[in-house]
């Protein structure tokens, strides 16, 4: 417990002064909290990279020139031990929005200078009282649709701003039973292990059973469960809507599945997350996200944050790293929103 308040401790820290400053100011106080050898991932076109100074220069400087008055809208806070590595490492988990005004373009995405909500999902880990790694995860795609630009064919889900968690009770800064964790924890490697048997069967690796996709999912899911997946997906609820809205398209237009691991997964009261770099590796077979097949496997960067309402899962918080997922099949999404912003430009001189 000492060890996830001081990981709390170490991040609020940080986050309170870092949310506060310019871009510039912003290196210093990384120099301050992150570790030497600090490492920071991020969704396409930013990647990885290797220190503070190229984390602000790749994604924070450029977002904080386009988007004024920025405010971190969080909505889940929690720290934990990282299944992954025999619970030797401790990451916190922060979920929300950023929430600006966009007064100018972004990543070719032109400015509306009103208000913009970037959807997040950030992980930390921390070492001797430093950040030593970050995997910060944001939805772009939501910023291009709020500035009426929205490049790929209609999605299977609700466009829109996802909530919080229903009970608001996401930010544990607190003390929590590890007890409440561990069930959380055992709940979510049921579930994907669960997945992971239907995978095998897609696969054709294993028989058919009689364990239905509906079976599947009531063991482990509440009835009136919600699904908030990404821009491109969106979002579904209740676990018949989920299998029509998502579920069946993804299990139907992606072919073979090949499950990477986690970076890390962390679990605390009723609160867990992960996420992957990349997760899987899934092949398009035509038809997934209106989109024709390409054959080509490409790898799919993944957070999930749950909340656990009793003995099953209530509620689910999706991030895929779809542009980059996309560039690797060879669509450049950034480069149709780019082109659509200048037809739209063309357009307005002309009339």
């Amino acid at each position: 417990m000492d060890d996830l308040s001081n990981a709390k401790r170490v991040v609020r820290d940080f986050t309170t002064r870092f949310d506060l400053e310019t871009a510039d100011a912003r290196i210093d106080i990384c120099a301050q909290h992150c570790a030497a050898d600090y490492r920071w991932r991020g969704v396409h076109p930013f990647h990885e990279q290797p220190d503070a100074a190229g984390a602000i220069r790749a994604f924070w400087s450029p977002f904080l020139t386009s988007f004024s008055n920025v405010q971190r809208r969080e909505d889940v806070f929690f720290a934990g031990l990282n299944d992954c590595d025999d619970q030797s490492s401790v990451w916190t988990c922060s979920m929300g929005h950023l929430m600006a005004l966009f007064d100018h373009s972004w990543l070719g995405i032109p400015a509306t200078r009103k208000i913009a909500m970037l959807p997040y999902a950030e992980f930390h880990r921390i070492e001797n009282g430093k950040i030593a790694e970050t995997a910060f995860f944001c939805d772009i795609l939501r910023v291009a649709g709020q500035a009426g630009l929205y490049p790929l064919p209609q999605q299977t889900a609700a466009d829109m701003v996802n909530p919080g968690p229903r009970t608001n009770d996401g930010l544990l800064l607190g003390h929590h039973d590890p007890a409440e964790g561990a069930q959380t924890l055992a709940l979510v490697n049921r579930m994907a292990a669960d997945i992971s048997r239907a995978n095998r069967l897609l696969n054709g690796e294993i028989e058919l059973t009689n364990f239905t996709p509906r079976d599947e999912l009531a063991a482990n899911w509440h009835e009136d469960m919600a699904w908030y997946g990404p821009t491109g997906i969106g979002a579904t609820y209740t676990i018949d809507r989920y299998i029509e809205q998502h579920q069946q398209p993804f299990r139907k237009h992606l072919a073979n599945r090949i499950f990477h691991g986690h970076v890390a997964r962390v679990a605390e009261g009723n609160y867990c997350g992960f996420f992957g770099w990349p997760n899987l590796s899934v092949t398009p077979i035509g038809g997934y996200m209106g989109l024709p097949a390409t054959g080509k496997p490409a790898p799919m960067r993944v957070v999930d944050v749950y909340r656990r309402d009793g003995d099953k899962l209530a509620e689910n918080w999706v991030f895929i790293d779809l542009l980059h997922w996309l560039n690797v099949q060879g669509l450049d999404v950034l480069g149709r929103i780019a082109a659509m912003n200048s037809e739209n430009l063309m357009q307005i001189r002309r009339a």
